[in-house]
């Protein structure tokens, strides 16, 4: 029986479905695709009984809705099918295991399966990263990491945690409350499972203003947290995109690695990559050719006089900063961010052969170091310029996670 059109991971979705659930929920395709993805591995029993159940309930709703006579092992083949059918499978033979959270779109894993890492859990609330992570990965993230029962997913056992976790304001600075009270923020949901879980390494990505922010103290309060309270050797650095990574945008971020001495014995040895040379331009990223016509600024835009009188060379990406544009003087591309596709702020801007016009989606992907084939799933351009723009530096991640590698 030819189940290719009759049973897809999308139709979990489905309303009729959802009502015939005794507990509907929200993780449902993450459940069953963690399952999938783990299906010849240990981990998989982690998730077996959730994803099992699903899919026993889907497979009755179907029968009874169209009165079909659906075999499951069928069935089941068809949905591992379609998860490992992804531009990014998780890989055959691994030396690591590690866990996603605050995921994205997949920076992290993209460099961590590379270097032979294994994915066993994955966490990021959005629905447009979801989709965008699904697409190349064939797994459906869980949701919101600050909720107990989705805490209760992550397997018991796996190497190096990664977060690119979002900076919220500490409500509490440290001093007054010994290590600093973190509850009320993000960082405090890392910390629950950094101290449960025990993984070898913590590996986590911010903004570079996270080292000034509230005067050191929010800095001071993470150090502390990780390395009085937990007990990890944390080192911690700022690199830069275009001098770490090859990567031709002015990009810094702090990065912070920490290891659990009982577990690592070598953890003195650890360094972050050195710099290496910058050789790419952004001509080797800016797509050629005519764009389409809604990337362009027409003459009769009210931007256009200040537009054509300041972008003058070819060479560099300019960046649109409410009133005026502002060119980067290293010829390289402005540092992308998540309001770059809203409101007229920073958006990235080039001059081309046929005219002024706004950075791709495509384009903003690859100066974040992603792949040709990674796939933009079909969404407004303004959610994958945010994608982008949130996104980590791949391959920055990748020679920081090979450094990583050669301590474990």
């Amino acid at each position: 029986m030819n189940l290719t059109e009759k049973i897809s991971i999308d139709e979990f979705d489905g309303k009729r479905f959802k009502i015939r659930l005794i507990e509907p929920s929200n993780e449902d395709k993450a459940v069953l695709t963690h399952y999938l993805h783990n299906i010849n591995n240990g981990v998989s029993t982690h998730y077996k009984n959730d994803a099992l159940k699903v899919f026993k309930e889907y497979i009755s709703y179907k029968k009874s809705e169209e009165d079909k006579s659906f075999i499951e092992e069928d069935a089941l083949q068809q949905l591992l099918f379609e998860v490992e059918n992804v531009p990014f499978p998780t890989p055959k033979k691994y030396t690591f295991k590690f866990i996603d959270l605050f995921a994205g779109i997949g920076g992290f894993r993209l460099a961590m399966q590379n270097v032979g890492g294994k994915c066993v859990f994955t966490s990021e609330w959005n629905n447009e990263a979801q989709k965008t992570y699904r697409t190349n990965f064939g797994e459906v993230p869980f949701g919101d990491i600050t909720k107990d029962k989705i805490k209760n997913y992550i397997p018991d056992k796996f190497d190096i945690l990664c977060a690119g976790f979002p900076c919220q304001a500490f409500s509490i600075a440290g001093y007054r409350k010994g290590f600093a009270d973190t509850r009320g923020t993000l960082f405090f949901d890392l910390e629950q499972i950094i101290e449960k879980h025990r993984p070898k390494v913590v590996f986590l990505e911010n903004v570079k203003n996270l080292v000034s922010h509230d005067n050191g103290n929010t800095f001071k309060t993470i150090l502390e947290v990780l390395e009085e309270k937990l007990g990890y050797k944390v080192y911690s650095k700022i690199l830069n995109s275009m001098t770490h990574a090859n990567i031709p945008q002015n990009r810094e971020r702090i990065f912070i690695i920490g290891f659990d001495p009982n577990q690592v014995k070598n953890y003195e040895n650890f360094k972050f990559p050195s710099e290496i040379k910058l050789t790419k331009t952004i001509h080797d990223i800016l797509e050629k050719g005519r764009q389409n016509d809604n990337m362009y600024y027409k003459r009769e835009h009210a931007y256009f006089p200040e537009l054509e009188k300041t972008m003058l060379s070819k060479d560099t990406v300019y960046q649109w900063r409410r009133v005026y544009a502002r060119e980067n003087k290293s010829n390289v591309c402005p540092t992308l961010t998540a309001n770059m596709g809203t409101g007229g702020h920073n958006v990235p801007l080039i001059v081309d052969d046929y005219g002024i016009r706004k950075l791709t989606p495509k384009e903003c992907f690859a100066f974040q170091g992603y792949p040709e084939n990674y796939i933009l799933p079909n969404l407004a351009n303004s959610k994958l310029y945010t994608q982008a723009g949130n996104s980590v530096t791949t391959p920055l991640i990748e020679r920081i996670s090979n450094e990583i590698i050669k301590i474990l």
